[in-house]
């Protein structure tokens, strides 16, 4: 049987691809998935810099802890304590950005006070000073 154009069926036919607007959607959702992963990804570093530093504070007030314990005394020498802060303010010598070291004797203890500020962080923020203080009792 010959197929006329009166037995031929007008209909749709069924799609075997995707249309340009679904693929275009489905673009559109990957990319919103990129961005929130690198923005994921750029607070997981800005964190991760930020326990360094804290690390960094413990391991410098640790260390004049250290030089405190070795004098005997909760009053370091002059020298001993200039050479402290300048290792403090001074990144390249495993110090902080933008830091500063202080320690305030009393009694047989001292108050070991290290503050610093990220320099990618926002002047004014509320993070932007961050702030390490320990106390050191000589026994």
């Amino acid at each position: 049987m010959m197929k006329t154009p009166q037995n031929i069926v007008l209909g749709r036919r069924s799609s075997r691809g995707f249309t340009l607007i679904e693929v275009l959607v489905a673009m559109l959702l990957f990319s919103f998935g990129l961005l929130g992963l690198v923005s994921i990804h750029a607070r997981t570093i800005q964190f991760s810099n930020s326990a360094e530093d804290t690390n960094r504070a413990a391991l410098l007030a640790s260390n004049a802890a250290a030089l405190m314990m070795g004098s005997q005394t909760v009053s370091l020498s002059p020298a001993v304590l200039t050479a402290w802060q300048a290792q403090v303010s001074n990144p390249a010598l495993a110090g902080l950005p933008n830091g500063v070291g202080t320690i305030t004797p009393s009694g047989n203890a001292a108050n070991i006070l290290i503050t610093w500020q990220s320099p990618n962080a926002a002047s004014g923020a509320a993070n932007a000073v961050n702030r390490y203080q320990t106390q050191f009792i000589l026994p």
